[in-house]
């Protein structure tokens, strides 16, 4: 049920004709009975900020932090469209609160899909009457099949506390990088939560898993994270409520990075020992992005070389004289030179589907870990073109 598993939360997904292909494009969370909740919201920080991010900024701020609803479109970014864009996204809103009974400013909006092309306005306007309709407490995966675009599957989870319960849907495939993803994601929890709480809380669980993924980093102008709170479970003890929305956005962010496009592994990243915790994520991204790199995952070639070099040219205090290098359980270089290892179990290991690569410095106590992917012949293949 993920969005809908919490008490006080229905949703929709349908096809509204954005996409070509006749599969859903058009999706709705919103509270039962229409009425605002507490909500929060965290950004993208890229400055070419798409239509749908501005319009949903306002309004969190016109409102105090409080939401009845948002509407989702995939197909279409909405992004680089002008002054048309926002009317678009405002409208999406204003047409939403019209059917559902509630404030204008009480709707947030997002889109995902191409950038520069101008939304299908008519079609989304025209259906959205039928969308608010379908809105069902079953239809949580309705919602979440709605907003994939390169995506090969659904993602949602549900993460249950004592005594309150949180779900979640997103959608994320390529331009993963931080700070977040190309990526949507709608969170809900029925703890009662006041709305300066909600943000502490979603920006710190989204430090700690979406602006962690590194696919490609590429940022998107969409990005967008939601999370609202009906308060139908009463009041929570905030520590608890804030480790189940971050266990939900650990599990998204993982589910992105096994559906990265074209990915065949998912790489764990560790860099240990490095003189400050921001030195060590610094690393952690420069191997991370390092085509080369990412191609010999593909390889299944343990090639600790190139994480080597990529960590001497992060631009943090690094000795070679130091470094230790580590797949799996398997140490491939000690002192920044080839160790004698078991090659069967390092063959083992990175003919899997997840690699654990940790790289030890061996200057302090800083440590960072992220996700990323391999880099394959399929996703250039996706990226080639806009058709």
């Amino acid at each position: 049920m993920s969005v809908t598993a919490p008490a006080g939360f229905v949703a929709a997904g349908i096809h509204a004709g954005v996409k070509q292909a006749g599969t859903p494009d058009l999706s709705l969370v919103a509270t039962a009975d229409g009425v605002p909740v507490p909500a929060a919201g965290v950004f993208t920080s890229n400055l070419m900020t798409a239509a749908p991010v501005t319009v949903s900024r306002s309004h969190l701020q016109a409102s105090g932090g409080r939401a009845a609803a948002v509407i989702l479109n995939s197909g279409n970014a909405n992004a680089a469209t002008g002054e048309p864009g926002c009317r678009d996204a405002e409208l999406m809103c204003d047409l939403t609160a019209a059917e559902l009974g509630c404030d204008r400013h009480h709707v947030l909006v997002c889109s995902t899909g191409l950038i520069g092309i101008p939304l299908p306005i008519d079609r989304i306007a025209a259906a959205i009457p039928a969308l608010v309709a379908a809105r069902d407490v079953r239809g949580a995966a309705d919602a979440a099949e709605a907003i994939r675009t390169t995506d090969t599957h659904r993602k949602e989870t549900v993460v249950r506390g004592e005594g309150f319960v949180v779900g979640a849907m997103a959608k994320g495939a390529a331009m993963l990088a931080p700070n977040m993803a190309t990526m949507l994601a709608v969170l809900t929890t029925d703890a009662a939560a006041e709305p300066a709480v909600l943000k502490q809380i979603l920006a710190e669980a989204v430090a700690g898993s979406f602006n962690l993924l590194d696919v490609d980093g590429c940022q998107s102008t969409n990005d967008t994270v939601l999370l609202l709170a009906s308060g139908r479970a009463g009041p929570v003890e905030s520590g608890a409520l804030a480790a189940a929305v971050a266990e939900a956005c650990r599990d998204l962010a993982g589910q992105m990075a096994g559906d990265a496009e074209g990915a065949t592994k998912v790489v764990h990243l560790t860099v240990t020992g490095a003189h400050s915790d921001e030195d060590a994520l610094r690393g952690a991204r420069q191997i991370a992005r390092s085509q080369l790199t990412k191609c010999s995952w593909y390889g299944a070639d343990p090639y600790w070389g190139r994480v080597a070099s990529d960590l001497g040219s992060a631009g943090i205090a690094f000795d070679p004289r130091l470094l230790s290098i580590t797949y799996g359980e398997v140490t491939v270089c000690h002192g920044g030179v080839a160790v004698e290892h078991d090659r069967d179990a390092l063959g083992e290991h990175m003919a899997g589907r997840h690699l654990y690569i940790t790289a030890d410095l061996g200057l302090g106590a800083g440590r960072a870990s992220l996700l990323t992917n391999d880099l394959t012949h399929a996703y250039v293949d996706e990226n080639m073109g806009t058709s």
